[in-house]
């Protein structure tokens, strides 16, 4: 029979084509056959037949014409579906509407036809002419009995995955028909809230209630569950996520649609659940004239254009149309990637963006003065940094010069180019920092404070004592870990739970503050177009998370269960490494406790301590020529002066540092 079928489905198409003509001839026959069958009987029909053998002639003649008008012979039937059955029911009843015609205009002259014998012929010719069509669909699927639980003799284990599908609706409904046609997993069951559906059957699965998944389990041996309700919103997802953990089943969901309508997904893509899901926060909706006021119709400049946010403002700064779109990377391959993305959609969407990428370092000021002079620059999202706590660390030289004077650079290249907006992306590891990631960044707000209060500062390093008129609004955004970023612990825990574990945590008690990269480019944008200079915005991350917490319900989301003391039987155990060089138990968003509310309200305005310029200029020049002699007590003192709560924990930890000291 898979030989008949693969031999059927490798046909050419006008094969294909003759043969369900031929068939749909037969078919036409034998319905007007038992159509007299049933209104005369099996041993009285030969003669009224004999008489009217041009019906038989005549039937064929017009349905043919009409089922190829209707298009019945351009439906694949593989994929068959309800508007076929609908053009069938059409092509069938005018034909058999233009047949009865005949038999008027002819029964004038010659033997009636008994009229029940049209009627008999319509609905024949409907069952047999759709309901081969119907079991040629089931045949080509490769499974007769599909859509079918319960039947005798039809249940069998073909080695595919069984699964539930959460939520019976329409995006469940084409959930189990793509995976009925995919042949990868088999549906084998509904779960839904819904209780007026509850004990019925959809699509031929039975639909049970949330408190019923255990005799759902036990009933069809389910091993995973599908969540197909792309329609919730994350408070309603981590609630059904939460309370899907207690059963020993991998959760796995479809896009939502937003993906689909989109194009970027099909509702068959199945994918890991979002951790954003656990989460349970909806993004707040954007305010247009925020995500506008410093974009449409301006050029604008991304630095770390390939990073995990720098990428992710390129995305959301291109929908916003504006004339040009400048992608400043010193990665060659994260350059490419972007750019190759963008380029895509440009051509995709007919975007009248012009794309300029440009390989470069922030600490070349020559170089970032020349490209915002050239291009006219407008806007400056800076997103280049060194953000991984425990490399710079270890990287103490190349974080205080890529972090602090790469930004120093990029500022007083904007505020030389006349460039109107600089949006600096921050961190909360720079509040009370214990690492130099955290001071680094602090500091970098600190000189972006300083310029912005000085209406014609003289340039770090100039020594002309030429001043330069400012009319750059300078503005930060802080905020905390995203999830997905490079470096981010969620692809980590994903990688250690697909080799089997351990999952490693550095520490039961460490929390931090997570938001999805979309929503933060996002806020970034609006918080940027706010302020009237030397803001410090701060994000509103939620409430934060322990990452123990987070790990235990990957887990238990991956269809496993956690080894620990009081389980020693568990799939996969969490093992605790420690804190690393400069990490802290728990994060920040603010220094202190001034904070005010602003028109948007995911966004809040920090009033901190600053710094004068000329205060800034002379701890700036202390701390490179610390750096040029990598003296890094020298450094890290000079950070504990400068950066309001700096306090380092531990040891310092530089590579060269400890080489030096090794040397005899």
């Amino acid at each position: 029979m898979d030989k008949v079928r693969v031999f059927l489905l490798n046909l050419p198409r006008r094969h294909k084509r003759i043969l369900q003509v031929l068939a749909d001839v037969v078919l036409v026959w034998l319905s007007l056959w038992m159509a007299f069958v049933v209104r005369l009987g099996i041993f009285e029909m030969n003669e009224p037949v004999r008489h009217h053998l041009w019906l038989f002639v005549s039937a064929p003649i017009v349905a043919v014409p009409l089922f190829i008008r209707f298009g019945m012979y351009r439906a694949v039937m593989r994929y068959f579906g309800n508007d076929a059955l609908v053009t069938i029911i059409k092509a069938v009843s005018l034909s058999s509407l233009i047949l009865g015609m005949f038999v008027y205009v002819y029964s004038n002259h010659q033997i009636v036809v008994p009229r029940s014998v049209i009627f008999n012929y319509w609905w024949l010719s409907m069952i047999m002419i759709g309901g081969l069509r119907l079991a040629m669909r089931q045949y080509f699927l490769g499974d007769w009995f599909t859509g079918v639980q319960h039947v005798p003799f039809t249940s069998r284990d073909d080695g595919l995955t069984k699964v539930a599908i959460y939520g019976a609706g329409s995006a469940g409904n084409q959930l189990v028909a793509a995976l009925r046609m995919g042949r990868v997993m088999r549906p084998v069951a509904f779960i839904d809230d819904d209780r007026s559906i509850a004990g019925r059957v959809i699509s031929g699965l039975q639909v049970f209630k949330p408190k019923h998944i255990e005799q759902m389990i036990d009933a069809t041996g389910a091993q995973e569950i599908l969540l197909a309700v792309p329609s919730a919103n994350r408070g309603r997802r981590r609630e059904i996520l939460s309370y899907l953990e207690r059963f020993p089943l991998h959760v796995r969901s479809v896009p939502g649609f937003m993906d689909l309508a989109s194009g970027r997904v099909k509702v068959d893509d199945i994918q890991e659940v979002d951790i954003a899901d656990l989460l349970g926060r909806d993004a707040v909706p954007a305010q247009e004239d925020l995500l506008e006021r410093c974009i449409v119709g301006q050029s604008v400049m991304v630095t770390g254009a390939g990073g995990s946010i720098g990428s992710e403002l390129c995305r959301q700064i291109l929908a916003l149309k504006p004339t040009t779109l400048l992608l400043y990377e010193h990665s060659e391959f994260n350059l490419y990637s972007i750019l190759s993305e963008l380029e895509y959609r440009v051509a995709r969407e007919s975007l009248p963006v012009k794309l300029l990428p440009m390989l470069g370092s922030v600490r070349n000021e020559t170089k970032l003065l020349d490209v915002m002079k050239c291009w006219h620059i407008d806007t400056v999202y800076h997103a280049a940094a060194y953000k991984h706590v425990p490399i710079v660390e270890h990287n103490i030289a190349e974080g205080v010069l890529n972090n602090v004077i790469g930004t120093l650079n990029t500022a007083q290249a904007a505020l030389q180019a006349g460039v109107a907006n600089f949006v600096l992306i921050s961190t909360d590891k720079a509040v009370r920092p214990t690492n130099v990631m955290g001071s680094t960044k602090r500091l970098a707000e600190l000189a972006l404070q300083a310029l912005s209060r000085e209406k014609a500062p003289v340039m770090f390093g100039d020594r002309s004592g030429f001043s330069r008129v400012n009319k750059t609004r300078f503005t930060m955004v802080r905020f905390g870990n995203v999830l997905g970023s490079s470096g981010s612990v969620i692809p980590l825990f994903h990688k250690q739970i697909k080799s089997g574990g351990p999952l490693t945590v550095t520490h039961p008690k460490i929390t931090r503050y997570f938001m999805t990269i979309p929503e933060a480019a996002q806020l970034v944008i609006q918080a940027g177009s706010m302020g009237l200079g030397g803001d410090v915005f701060v994000l509103d991350m939620g409430e934060p998370v322990k990452i123990v917490e987070l790990a235990e319900k990957m887990i238990h989301l991956s269809g496993l269960s956690v080894r620990s003391d009081k389980n020693p039987h568990g799939d996969i155990a969490i093992e605790f490494t420690g804190l690393r060089p400069g990490e802290k138990l728990y994060e920040e968003l603010l220094i202190g406790d001034n904070v005010v509310a602003t028109q948007h309200p995911m966004i809040m305005s920090a009033n901190e301590d600053f710094l004068s310029w000329d205060v800034l200029k002379g701890k700036l020049s202390e701390l490179l020529a610390a750096v040029d002699v990598d003296d890094y007590s020298r450094v890290r003192q000079l950070l504990r002066d400068t950066v309001s709560g700096y306090s380092p924990d531990g040891e310092i930890v530089d590579l060269i540092y400890q080489r030096h000291r090794l040397e005899p």
